[in-house]
């Protein structure tokens, strides 16, 4: 089912935006000023017509509230969320919290899916969907919810408001864990990165293809979104050899990506629009910091700047 009818949208162009700059992030409660992310939508609104938010967080309050100041044309898939409510054993990096941070997690959680519904309904000429969630469900997740859980939040958020809602994790569990999820959500939303999966740049996008077509065939009467894919641009080798990562395979992996999402009607969220020095490790070559398509001063990368000149 093409997206354009399962989500009753027009055709368009989309990216996973996060806007933290350098000494700013979620954990230490230092966000973006409104300067900064009013700059951020207006390099945005020129390139994409679709952004993906992951948290009800002040952050994404001052999206939603500069958009409608400033009347720009941009529309956004909003997520909670959700922090582990059960111990993953099989994290490589964590995943185990004592008990009671467990049941703050359960707390924390169900404020994240009522302000979710709040702000759906606040914001309804913007927000045009809804995510319960974020790669909680995978077998490596640090914050690892139990399907029945997600169940039960899809259920919940539904109840409360009119978009279509969905919940977002890597391709592998929509194979089989996440069927019963299946049932309930009104599109599926995948996640696929070959070069987190070991492929160089020449076999990426045939990866791409195999992983989303696995699951639109599998799931032929439902929408199928994929709300993360791209390319990073450094790394320390941890997970991603330092071979497989420049400007030049992000930009070759963007521009054959977004041309088949074009030819196929495939709502695709391009992961990222702007690096983010928060995430991963102190190491500055870790590779969770370098998937923007701008570095964090907003200057653009390879791919934008290439973008550019044919456009003009």
């Amino acid at each position: 089912m093409k997206y354009t009818e399962g989500l009753n949208i027009v055709k368009g162009r989309a990216v996973c935006y996060s806007g933290f700059r350098e000494g700013q992030s979620p954990d230490l409660g230092i966000f973006p000023t409104y300067e900064e992310v009013k700059e951020d939508l207006y390099i945005i609104k020129d390139q994409w017509d679709y952004i993906r938010m992951y948290d009800c967080d002040m952050h994404s309050k001052t999206v939603l509230q500069i958009i409608r100041e400033e009347n720009l044309p941009i529309k956004v898939l909003l997520g909670a969320y959700i922090h582990a409510e059960k111990n993953n054993f099989g994290c490589p990096w964590g995943g185990v919290y004592s008990e009671e941070i467990l049941e703050n997690n359960k707390k924390r959680n169900l404020t994240q899916i009522k302000t979710l519904i709040a702000w759906a309904n606040d914001y309804p000429d913007i927000v045009f969907a809804l995510s319960a969630g974020n790669e909680a469900t995978v077998d490596w997740s640090g914050n690892y919810v139990p399907v029945s859980k997600v169940i039960e939040y899809v259920k919940m958020i539904k109840a409360g408001v009119q978009q279509p809602v969905t919940f977002c994790e890597n391709y592998v569990p929509w194979l089989d864990k996440l069927k019963p999820l299946v049932d309930v959500v009104d599109f599926i939303s995948i996640h696929t990165y070959p070069v987190w999966e070991y492929k160089n740049i020449h076999d990426a996008l045939i990866y791409t293809k195999e992983n989303y077509y696995a699951i639109a065939n599998k799931y032929p009467n439902k929408p199928v979104v994929i709300t993360e894919a791209g390319w990073a641009t450094n790394s320390n080798g941890r997970g991603i050899c330092q071979s497989n990562v420049s400007e030049e395979f992000q930009a070759i992996y963007y521009n054959e990506l977004v041309n088949w999402s074009d030819e196929d009607e495939i709502l695709t969220f391009v992961f990222e629009a702007f690096d983010e020095p928060w995430k991963g490790s102190n190491e500055a070559l870790e590779p969770e910091k370098h998937w923007g398509l701008y570095k964090v001063d907003r200057t653009p990368k390879l791919v934008i700047k290439e973008r550019c000149l044919i456009i003009s």
